[in-house]
């Protein structure tokens, strides 16, 4: 196996591991909405998941390990990429600062400022800011 060989597994892994723990939230209630599904279909898409891994994900997102990210930046990078998958599109339409609140608790942010979080983070989306953007803005919030 070469490195490059690794290297695809190895990201693919944890796209597949990243997606699971997308399910898992989106499934919390026990079911997926219309809106939830149409989501996660073009989450899977955007993340290279096939047809086949997309239905084993789906019947069981617990197989797949939780990467959830250790460090506050690598929390807001993820937040930013799930921000703007909840917002292109308006796919969700009403749901998805509900969807995303979600999406920051499932990623370690408190319920204390959840909301806070996911007001600002839709808000720097609205003004259309690039990932540097957002991770300078989230971080300097509070000063």
């Amino acid at each position: 196996m070469s490195i490059s060989d690794l290297f695809d597994s190895g990201f693919k892994n944890r796209n597949k591991g990243h997606f699971a723990s997308i399910v898992r939230v989106a499934m919390e209630n026990g079911h997926l909405s219309e809106e939830e599904r149409h989501f996660l279909d073009k989450l899977a898409n955007q993340l290279e998941i096939s047809p086949e891994e997309y239905s084993e994900i789906l019947a069981n997102p617990m197989r797949y390990p939780i990467n959830p990210p250790y460090l506050h930046t690598q929390r807001l990078e993820r937040l930013y990429d799930l921000s703007r998958m909840v917002y292109a599109d308006h796919v969700l339409g009403p749901k998805q600062k509900e969807i995303l609140t979600r999406f920051a608790l499932a990623l370690g942010f408190t319920p204390g400022n959840v909301q806070y979080i996911t007001d600002k983070a839709l808000s720097l989306l609205v003004l259309g800011v690039d990932l540097d953007t957002f991770l300078f803005e989230m971080q300097h919030m509070n000063k």
